[in-house]
């Protein structure tokens, strides 16, 4: 968009340059390989018109490492002029702007990435008491006889006998 119309000189063409910029948008990158790029789409404001021109982008070589760019023109080619203009009142047009909530991303508590891209989550959970903690299923696990009156105070509960 080329243009002091397109500035802030008047609302309808700031308007008209949201909408085309919405029109003719594709997909959001990060950032744009110099091969990758094709066509190019420009406007300009003179005068009250609105001249739209598309060019093909040619890389040629030069003596550095990035290419000589070179647009060519092809088709098509408009000349428009804005005639009949009828905005809608400052509160239509905000409520038009808004959007659904199920439209926006919900954030997700405690999650993290690191640079790499792994995802961590943070998990909060009460204290465990560990010596509740069943482990002797197996046989060989369970305690001996000799365990339980180290651990009962010496005194077994059975009676032994004696001679």
């Amino acid at each position: 968009f080329f243009g002091e119309f397109f500035s802030a000189k008047k609302l309808e063409f700031i308007l008209l340059k949201i909408f085309l910029s919405d029109f003719f948008r594709g997909p959001s990158v990060p950032s744009i390989r110099l091969a990758g790029l094709e066509y190019v789409l420009h406007f300009t404001a003179v005068d009250g018109k609105i001249y739209m021109r598309s060019y093909k982008v040619l890389l040629k070589k030069s003596g550095c490492k990035i290419p000589r760019i070179e647009l060519e023109e092809m088709g098509p080619s408009l000349d428009l002029v804005m005639r009949r203009t009828h905005l809608a009142s400052d509160d239509l047009y905000k409520l038009s702007l808004k959007q659904p909530k199920a439209l926006k991303p919900k954030k997700k508590k405690n999650i993290s990435h690191d640079v790499f891209g792994t995802t961590y989550g943070r998990i909060h959970m009460q204290k465990q008491d560990l010596g509740k903690l069943q482990t002797r299923k197996m046989k060989g696990l369970r305690k001996r006889p000799a365990e339980k009156l180290a651990e009962g105070g010496g005194v077994s509960p059975k009676k032994s006998k004696s001679a």
